[in-house]
C-alpha cells in the first residue's frame, strides 16, 4: 500500500539501502586518455538475448585487451552469449568513431560526485554506455507491494471501486447513478493527475504542458484546456510539480493536485470523475469550483486504514483475508531462488508502507512463512517519501504493536521495526555490510511508485534504483510475446500509452513517466520475475543520456519504439 496526502496506510511498500563496491562488469577502470566509443549497428534485436551482428567488420579499441577481456568476462549470461544487451565487448564492437573524451577539472569533480551535480555515472562521461548488475551493490533493498508482491491487479482494482464508491454513496451523500456504474477500465491510467478545484483529470508531458485532459470524465479538446490553462497549456501548478514532484506530497500544492501512482488508488481518477459529472449534470452547467477530493479520499482512507486489518473494518482487508488467491500471486520457484541466493551473498532489507501485520499477511501467502528470512532488516509502515527526506524514528515492535522510538545505535540485524528513516537505515547497514568506517554501502533500490521508489531515493540519497513498470509487458515489447493477464485494467485506449503522451495530430512525445524512468532508474523491468531467469552478476545495459540507448528490460515498450 502506499501513502496519501494523509496517513494512507504508511508511505508504500519496501525500499532501501546502498551497497559500495562496483562489480568488475563496470567499466569505470577503462584509462580515460584512451576510451573510445563504438556504436553497434544493424543489431538484431531478440526478447532474451542480443547476439552479435553477423558479416559486420571489427575494431580494436585503443585500450587494454587484457582488461577488456576480463571485464567482459564477468558479464556472461547462461548458455555463454554476453549479456551486454544491444552491445558487443568493447574489443569486438563495429566502430564508427574512435576519439579521446576531453576530462576538464570540472567534469572530474562532477564525476566524483554525480549525485548532486549529474545523473550519469563516470562510466557514462567516458565511454557513452554503461552497465548495471545487482552484484555491483554491498545492499539490496526492495519495496513489497506490486514489487516481491505480485497481486491480480484486475480482482484488486474491482474491489477497490466497488467499496470506496458504496462508501461516498452510503456515507457521503452522493448520488449513484454514475458512481455505482460497472467499473469503466479503460479511463483508468497510472500517473494521471487531479486538478481538485477545476474537477480535470491531467495527462502532462515531461516540460509540464499539459497534452490531454478531461473534465470529469469527458475528454477535453485542445481549445478547452486552454480556456482553463492559457495558450502554452502550462499550469503554474504543474510547472513547479514537474521541477520537484515532492511538493504536491506533503506540501502547499498538496492541497491542489493528486497524482495518481499506483494501484491501490488508481480508480481515484474514475470516482472522482464520475462525481464531476454528476454534479454538473444536477446544475446543468460546469460549476467552476469543486470541493469533491476529500471526500473521495476519506474512501481510501477508509478501506486502507492500518487499523482496519485486525479489527476487518473498511472491506477490503476482510476481501483479501478470506479469499487471498482471489486478489495475491504465489511467487515463483526461480524468484525465491534467486531472492535467497542474493541474502547469501548481499546484505537485504525491505521497506513497506503496509504495516507488519498486514505484510505478515500478504508475504506469508506469496513466499512461505518464512519470508523474514529473506531480509536482514525488515521495516514497516515506513512513509515513504518522507522516510528519504526525514528524520522520523524507528519505532519498535512487540509483535505487531508499535512501542517505544530507536536510535541508530539500536537498531539490530533482523530486526523488524516500523516508520523510521533513510540515514538510520545506511548506519544499520553499513555495520551488516562491513563497509569501512565512514564509507556508506553502495545501495541499490527495487519499487513500483515512481515518486516514493524511484525518484526520491535516487535524487535525495545516494541510492541507485530500479523500476517496476507492469505497463511494460501489459502494453507490449519489441519481438517479445511476453503479455499480462490484467491487460485490459492496465492500457488504456482512452489516455494512450503509459509512456507516451500526445504532442499534436497524428505524433506523441515520451510521457512524463518515461523521462523521469530515464532520468533516476538504471533499468525498468515488468516484475521481479525477469530478473529472476539470471545470475546475479548478470550485466544490463542501463539508462544513458543517448537517447538510442535505453535500460528497459527485457525489451523496449512497442510505443517507444515506434516514436
Amino acid at each position: 500500500m502506499k501513502s496519501s496526502s494523509v496517513k494512507l496506510f504508511g508511505s508504500g511498500v519496501g525500499r532501501l539501502v546502498a551497497a559500495t563496491r562496483r562489480a568488475s562488469c563496470s567499466h569505470s577502470e577503462a584509462p580515460l586518455a584512451s576510451t573510445a566509443r563504438a556504436t553497434t549497428v544493424n543489431q538484431r534485436r531478440q526478447c532474451q538475448q542480443y547476439a552479435d551482428p553477423p558479416g559486420q567488420p571489427l575494431a580494436v579499441a585503443q585500450i587494454s585487451r587484457e582488461r577488456v577481456k576480463c571485464q567482459v568476462a564477468s558479464c556472461q549470461t547462461v548458455g555463454g552469449a554476453t549479456t551486454l544487451r544491444r552491445q558487443l565487448p568493447l574489443f569486438e564492437r563495429p566502430v564508427q568513431h574512435q576519439h579521446r573524451v576531453p576530462i576538464s577539472s570540472v567534469a572530474l569533480f562532477s564525476i566524483a560526485f554525480r549525485r548532486f551535480y549529474s545523473r550519469y555515472s563516470a562510466t557514462r562521461i567516458m565511454t557513452g554506455t554503461d552497465t548495471f548488475s545487482f552484484a555491483d551493490y554491498d545492499c539490496v533493498g526492495f519495496d513489497l507491494d506490486n514489487t516481491l508482491l505480485r497481486y491480480r491487479i484486475g480482482n484488486m482494482i474491482e474491489l477497490e471501486y466497488e467499496i470506496v464508491s458504496r462508501f461516498l454513496v452510503e456515507q457521503r451523500g452522493y448520488d449513484g447513478r454514475h458512481l455505482l456504474k460497472p467499473l469503466d477500465k479503460d479511463f483508468l491510467q497510472r500517473g494521471l493527475i487531479i486538478d481538485f478545484e477545476r474537477g480535470n483529470i491531467l495527462k502532462l508531458d515531461p516540460d509540464g504542458v499539459i497534452r490531454q485532459a478531461t473534465h470529469g470524465t469527458k475528454r477535453m479538446a485542445d481549445e478547452e484546456i486552454r480556456a482553463y490553462y492559457g495558450d502554452d497549456q502550462r499550469w503554474e501548478v504543474t510547472n513547479e510539480y514537474c521541477q520537484n514532484m515532492l511538493v504536491a506530497w506533503n506540501g502547499p500544492l498538496s492541497e491542489r493536485i493528486r497524482t495518481v501512482l499506483d494501484y491501490f488508488d488508481i480508480c481515484g481518477t474514475l470516482l472522482f470523475g464520475r462525481i464531476i459529472d454528476t454534479l454538473d449534470e444536477d446544475a446543468h452547467e460546469r460549476i467552476g469550483r469543486y470541493n469533491v477530493w476529500p471526500d473521495v479520499l476519506d474512501g481510501l482512507v477508509y478501506m486502507y486504514s492500518r487499523d482496519h486489518f485486525g479489527s476487518n473494518i473498511g472491506g477490503y482487508f476482510e476481501a483479501l483475508k478470506a479469499n487471498p488467491e482471489r486478489y495475491l500471486q504465489k511467487a515463483s520457484p526461480e524468484l525465491l531462488t534467486w531472492l535467497r541466493e542474493l541474502k547469501k551473498r548481499k546484505t537485504t532489507f525491505l521497506i513497506t508502507g503496509s504495516h507488519i501485520d498486514f505484510a505478515n499477511f500478504t508475504a506469508s501467502y506469496a513466499f512461505g512463512q518464512e519470508w523474514p528470512e529473506l531480509f536482514d532488516v525488515i521495516v514497516g509502515f515506513a512513509k515513504k517519501p518522507g522516510f528519504f527526506t526525514a528524520a522520523k524514528p524507528f519505532v519498535r515492535l512487540e509483535g505487531h504493536t508499535e512501542t517505544e522510538p530507536l536510535t541508530a545505535g539500536q537498531l539490530e540485524r533482523y530486526g523488524v521495526y516500523t516508520q523510521g528513516n533513510w540515514r538510520d537505515l545506511t548506519v544499520l547497514l553499513g555495520k551488516i555490510a562491513h563497509t569501512a568506517s565512514g564509507t556508506a554501502p553502495r545501495t541499490l533500490y527495487v519499487g513500483d511508485n515512481l515518486i516514493q521508489d524511484v525518484y526520491t531515493p535516487n535524487k535525495y540519497t545516494t541510492a541507485d534504483t530500479v523500476a517496476i513498470v507492469e505497463e511494460m509487458a501489459a502494453e507490449g515489447m519489441r519481438d517479445c510475446d511476453a503479455g499480462h493477464p490484467d491487460a485490459p485494467y492496465i492500457v488504456s485506449k482512452f489516455w494512450g500509452s503509459y509512456f507516451t503522451t500526445r504532442a499534436g495530430p497524428g505524433t506523441e512525445d515520451a510521457s512524463l513517466w518515461a523521462s523521469l524512468i530515464k532520468q533516476h532508474a538504471k533499468i525498468c523491468i515488468p516484475s521481479m520475475d525477469e530478473v529472476a531467469k539470471y545470475p546475479l552478476d548478470h550485466c544490463y545495459n542501463c539508462f544513458t543520456e543517448n537517447v538510442t540507448c535505453n535500460g528497459y528490460y527485457p525489451a523496449e515498450p512497442l510505443k517507444l519504439v515506434n516514436n
